[in-house]
């Protein structure tokens, strides 16, 4: 298990922001001396976890990862049945589709559709974002369990993301009721500013959620009158979504 832990602290290192780092910079990060670090990224790269940059030495994930990665992404069964869905959404919004899952106490986004427009939203794939800021988490919200819902938020520290970011439990569960209420929910630049989105639920055979969809953008696009288009077009992608999920009303 230890060594399991110091690979996995190892590789939790790397981020979108530090994509190489160096045997001293991940041994201060992971708390062992650089000579045991060393060792182990030796080994962590003979294996394909971890490449090397040859004109600094500075370290990087390894391609084995995005092997596993496709795999993981391959199993997920809402993925494959949201596809062409989210094709057809795509196509009559030009706008950028995403669609995220539940993990842990974030969402996690695991497919995109990026919008052709030059000004654009891009919801990243494999990034987390809280559950209390943006359309897809209102909607996740909304569709847990009580306790499920309760536990997020005993949990959940709310911080400003933007001026926008909902502040707090009482309002938050505000939005969450109208969000039920109405079957989707519209945002605009709680997580990021100059974006707004609209999502909806993905119901699953045991009528629980199990995906949010959402289309996404620059907020001057996102007028009333392209809000009231989208969401009758989201509201019949995520029916059609959970339908083939095996989801009956």
């Amino acid at each position: 298990m230890q060594a399991i832990n110091r690979i996995v602290s190892i590789l939790d290192c790397f981020s979108q922001a530090h994509p190489q780092l160096g045997v001293r910079e991940i041994a201060r990060k992971i708390g062992l001396p650089a000579s045991t670090t060393g060792r182990i990224l030796v080994d962590m790269k003979a294996s394909g976890l971890l490449g090397q940059n040859s004109d600094n030495q500075m370290y990087l994930l390894g391609g084995r990862l995005l092997s596993w990665a496709g795999v993981y992404t391959a199993t997920l069964d809402v993925r494959i049945i949201a596809m062409p869905s989210m094709h057809k959404l795509h196509q009559s919004t030009d706008e950028t589709i995403s669609l995220y899952i539940l993990e842990g106490n974030e969402r996690l986004c695991v497919e995109r559709m990026e919008s052709t427009h030059n000004v654009r939203i891009v919801a990243r794939i494999g990034r987390h974002l809280p559950l209390y800021a943006g359309s897809a988490g209102r909607v996740f919200l909304a569709h847990l369990s009580e306790d499920r819902r309760d536990q997020i938020l005993d949990e959940t520290e709310f911080i400003l993301l933007t001026p926008n970011t909902i502040p707090n439990r009482k309002k938050l569960l505000e939005e969450v009721s109208k969000t039920r209420k109405k079957g989707f929910s519209v945002s605009n630049g709680e997580w990021l500013q100059e974006a707004s989105g609209i999502a909806a639920p993905i119901f699953d055979q045991s009528r629980e959620i199990a995906a949010a969809i959402s289309i996404s953008g620059p907020t001057q696009r996102f007028t009333p009158e392209n809000i009231k288009i989208y969401s009758e077009k989201l509201l019949n992608a995520a029916g059609e979504i959970s339908a083939n999920m095996g989801y009956r009303y």
